[in-house]
């Protein structure tokens, strides 16, 4: 994959070089820019497949680039230090990233869902739209998710997911408008990711959204209804949590 590395700082920018030459072989760098006015002349130019990108630059962020270069498609990685409001606006939209310093490890699996996602469908820029949207905002309120399907990104309302079901290492969503989507994230990934004043993991393959249980009914252990009818089993170590959430919600 013709690889990109935007990053100002030399000495990162050389590491991480050096680091993807060494345990990526699958990927060529054909360039190295320090700012945004370079890594867009590079984009252009080249035409890469994936690029690293750093988000403080001396001359703009790295959402200033991306702005630039909207109809350029590519496989993006991002580069950040612990900013927690952009990591979190990163997960929302399914967007790929590394802490600095690089763990390889870590560079390693970002690579390897690069690559899967380029085999699997051509790149879409319309998740990273989604993301400077959410990045504009500047808070941690997110009212939308982006969802990495097979073959593409669904940006979905909080509110319209019902629930979420474990599906061995992947989880199927249940919409509003009856649709079902499979993600390739484990529940604990969306457990720990989705507001919990709203979802809460009632089983070990349910997580639901509070908003959109109708009743609860007192058989066996206990069933959330919810409202697309579904009944949901709630486990017996789940249950005091679910009542008091529901109790709170009346």
């Amino acid at each position: 994959m013709r690889t990109l590395i935007i990053e100002d700082e030399q000495k990162s920018r050389e590491m991480l070089a050096g680091i993807i030459q060494k345990n990526c072989p699958i990927l060529e760098i054909v360039g190295l820019a320090k700012n945004v006015k370079e890594g867009v002349e590079l984009i252009k130019s080249k035409n890469p497949e994936l690029v690293f990108l750093d988000i403080s630059m001396p001359d703009g962020s790295g959402f200033d680039l991306l702005e630039k270069v909207q109809d350029h498609n590519f496989e993006l990685i991002f580069a950040t230090a612990s900013d927690q409001h952009a990591i979190r606006a990163f997960k929302y939209s399914a967007c790929d990233y590394l802490l600095k310093p690089i763990d390889i490890d870590e560079l390693k699996l970002a690579v390897d869902k690069a690559t899967q996602k380029k085999k699997a469908s051509p790149p879409s820029m319309d998740n990273l739209h989604f993301l400077i949207q959410q990045l504009k905002k500047q808070d941690d309120n997110f009212q939308k998710i982006t969802l990495p399907t097979g073959n593409a990104f669904e940006i979905v309302s909080l509110k319209d997911i019902i629930r979420c079901e474990a599906d061995t290492s992947y989880t199927i969503f249940y919409l509003t408008d009856k649709r079902k989507l499979m993600v390739s994230a484990g529940l604990k990934h969306y457990e720990d990711l989705l507001p919990e004043n709203d979802f809460i993991r009632v089983h070990h393959h349910h997580l639901i959204n509070m908003n959109h249980v109708q009743r609860f009914l007192k058989v066996d252990g206990g069933y959330a209804v919810m409202s697309d009818g579904t009944q949901i089993e709630i486990s017996r170590r789940k249950k005091d949590s679910f009542l008091e959430r529901l109790n709170k919600n009346i």
